[in-house]
């Protein structure tokens, strides 16, 4: 339940399911101060003085330590609460990492990198991956960075439910076919509300995208860098672009990967992710039919979905067993399961045994991957991603849908986008009517007038940031520069394209963007 707008990098998605990490960079928008509202939600761009309030803040010195995790250093940065308010002495702390340049070779200063979420934690995709994965010249020429954006994990973290709180609310029916149905989801999604309220009243009007950009700016200065060098995947192309914007004049050189809109609306980008899932999908029915151990049949990618369609339908009615007699397969957990395999076209085959396992009655395999996607932990606790990812896109944005006949008069432009998940992720987008907070942000595109040449990476058939995203941001950015892949998966680098990763080593590491358009393989 609750997939929709969950924007990370496919091997934050499937790494917890014992699949091999992709390397992508999934399963989800100066120093100085931006006019905005009292919790940052809205933005300019900022003037090129550092504001008195913020001064201490942007003069911190970041005290490294060990970690724990051989070759990575850690630090914590303050950052005011309330950027409308810096002078308040209300904090958060911002969990920093980063593991030096291995060499040889020049120093660039810091690669910062982000996976997406909102919600997904830098560090561990920093630890697990991006310090010890991205290509070796880039590892020897920069040391690698990232953080725990605002409400996330080490920094402030916005907390709801507890865990078995959470197993409950993941098996919350998200295709309701009666009344009883409907309220009960309603329900669900008012008491994650209100464990949001009350357990994270302090921090949780003040986790906006803005003021993680803001924070950004802020450890660019700590860390001793005039221009922020970075690579954000999924959501972090929001977060990217969305500093961009404030700061075009801090901007070096920036990798938007797996590339967001900031011009669609809750509503639209909801409803566009739904088709993205569909095509994705279309692409491993396609594999699938090549295969010896489809379960789900030879008969084209239509024929094939009706056969999925009518799995989800059994277990709705019927859940099957998991291994976990409190948590049965049920058609939330089921469909969870099969989106989270469709961020990466590597899980496919995983995806083929869960299916056939689910198929002939043990459900273990379907619901280890919704798991990972929930990032729940064997012992049963969960990573707050999915309460940071409500937190975030519930501010970011003014809500989908206000209430229940919302989406009914939805239905049909979501089951139209996806016949299999549409009327899921549609419900699932009622997330934010019952937020809280008020949302501080709105849809609107980002310009970042004045910032040198911006890299922005799509994907042909990516399942949670549909490619037309990509050319969207691509052409709203002055500077924009539209690479293209054509493959399947979400985002690009790293994925297996030698064509991808030479045009953004390159630009990395020497500063030559790819020309406007290039294509790759």
């Amino acid at each position: 339940m609750d997939t929709s707008r969950l924007l990370r990098t496919s091997g934050t998605v499937i790494a917890a399911a014992g699949l091999l990490l992709s390397g992508c960079t999934s399963n989800g928008s100066g120093g100085v101060q931006a006019a905005a509202s009292s919790s940052g939600g809205a933005a300019q761009a900022a003037p090129t003085a550092v504001p008195a309030a913020l001064r201490p803040y942007y003069e911190q010195k970041l005290n490294w330590r060990d970690c724990g995790v051989p070759g990575f250093q850690c630090a914590t940065m303050k950052a005011p609460l309330d950027y409308a308010h810096p002078e308040s002495g209300q904090d958060v702390d911002i969990a920093v990492a980063r593991r030096p340049a291995t060499g040889p070779g020049k120093r660039l200063g810091s690669l910062v990198v982000n996976p997406g979420g909102p919600g997904g934690s830098g560090i561990g995709y920093l630890q697990a991956y991006a310090g010890i994965g991205y290509p070796a010249p880039v590892r020897a020429q920069y040391d690698m960075v990232s953080f725990d954006p605002r409400g996330v994990d080490r920094s402030s973290p916005v907390e709801c439910l507890t865990g078995p709180q959470m197993d409950k609310f993941t098996q919350v029916d998200q295709t309701p076919d009666n009344a009883a149905e409907r309220a009960e989801l309603v329900t669900a999604f008012k008491q994650f509300a209100d464990g949001c309220k009350a357990r994270s009243q302090r921090v949780l009007p003040h986790v906006s995208t803005v003021e993680a950009a803001r924070d950004m700016d802020m450890l660019r200065a700590a860390l001793g860098d005039e221009k922020l060098t970075y690579v954000g995947a999924s959501y972090g192309t929001l977060l990217g672009a969305t500093y961009a914007d404030l700061f075009p004049g801090r901007v070096g050189r920036l990798v938007l990967d797996g590339a967001m809109d900031p011009s669609r609306p809750a509503l639209e980008m909801n409803r566009d992710q739904t088709g993205g899932f569909e095509t994705a999908l279309r692409s491993f029915a396609k594999d699938c039919a090549k295969q010896s151990d489809c379960p789900l049949g030879k008969g084209g990618p239509e024929a094939m979905a009706e056969q999925l369609q009518e799995f989800f339908r059994k277990v709705d009615a019927q859940p099957v067993p998991s291994g976990d007699p409190a948590r049965p397969l049920g058609e939330s957990l089921a469909t969870t399961g099969v989106i989270a395999a469709l961020y990466d076209e590597s899980a496919w085959p995983q995806l083929r045994e869960a299916l056939t396992s689910a198929m002939n009655g043990d459900g273990s395999g379907l619901l280890g991957l919704a798991d990972s996607y929930y990032e729940r932990e064997p012992d049963g606790k969960y990573a707050n991603l999915m309460f940071a990812n409500a937190a975030v896109n519930c501010l970011d944005q003014p809500p989908a849908f206000a209430g229940p006949e919302a989406v009914d008069a939805a239905l049909p432009s979501f089951e139209k986008a996806s016949p299999v998940f549409g009327a899921g992720l549609a419900w699932a987008s009622l997330n934010c009517a019952y937020w809280p907070v008020k949302a501080t942000g709105e849809a609107r595109a980002l310009n970042a007038k004045g910032a040198p040449p911006i890299v922005v990476v799509g994907t042909v058939r990516d399942p949670a940031t549909p490619y037309k995203w990509a050319q969207a941001l691509a052409e709203q950015l002055d500077s924009g520069v539209l690479l293209t892949y054509d493959g399947d998966g979400h985002t690009a680098y790293g994925r297996g394209s030698s064509c991808i990763d030479t045009a953004i080593n390159a630009y990395l590491l020497q500063g030559t963007p790819p020309k406007d358009g290039k294509k790759c393989t």
